[in-house]
């Protein structure tokens, strides 16, 4: 009787041997016979289940943004059970800074597959450019659960602090991957913004 193929398993297959491929050769030069060959199976099997190259790196990216969240809930975890707002908002940020292998990969293939959208259309028409909004309107939710609490300092507005949070989070990471600033500069930078959206923290008027 002939082995039951787990066609999701084999997908997932597909998609991590992309990512390792793409890491090492940048996103741009991957071709979907670079990513037969690395997860050791037939262009033919590749096209069977991606029909194109865009689908192929909206899968692999989707399936790197899942183990984003996965290593955002490890740091949490590992933070305990008395995580705070300003705790979780960390985690979040601090798990994009490309400070091993997996969050390199994940920040050098996140910001190509942004830049290659700009002038290629099949790729912009694909959802993921998309999910930055999903990770706005997460922080954008914890920061007004921590107003709520009277956690943020006054004035603080929860939306464009979220999106000014991202934006320098993604250049800190950009600046630490072509080697401009370590990682302990890039933490400390992000340390400096949160002290000063958060109250009773150093570096700011502290609480009213």
């Amino acid at each position: 009787m002939p082995r039951r193929v787990d066609h999701t398993q084999r997908r997932t297959e597909i998609a991590e041997a992309l990512v390792r491929v793409a890491g090492r050769q940048g996103l741009h030069a991957v071709g979907m016979r670079d990513v037969a060959a690395e997860a050791g199976v037939s262009l033919r099997l590749v096209q069977y289940y991606f029909e194109t190259k865009e689908k192929l790196l909206l899968f692999g990216l989707e399936r790197l943004a899942e183990r984003f969240g996965e290593r955002v809930s490890e740091r949490l975890r590992a933070a305990g059970d008395d995580t705070g707002p300003r705790a979780t908002v960390e985690a979040l940020l601090m798990a994009a800074l490309p400070t091993d292998e997996e969050s390199r990969t994940f920040h050098l293939l996140y910001t190509s597959y942004a830049v290659l959208s700009v002038t290629d259309p099949a790729l912009a028409a694909q959802s993921f450019i998309k999910q930055p909004d999903a990770a706005e309107e997460a922080l954008t939710g914890l920061l007004r659960r921590a107003q709520d609490a009277d956690l943020l300092r006054p004035g603080a507005d929860p939306r464009l602090e979220a999106i000014g949070l991202l934006a320098m989070s993604a250049g800190l990471g950009s600046s630490v991957l072509v080697g401009q600033r370590g990682q302990e500069s890039a933490v400390a930078v992000l340390d400096h913004h949160l002290n000063r959206v958060f109250r009773g923290t150093a570096g700011g008027p502290g609480p009213r």
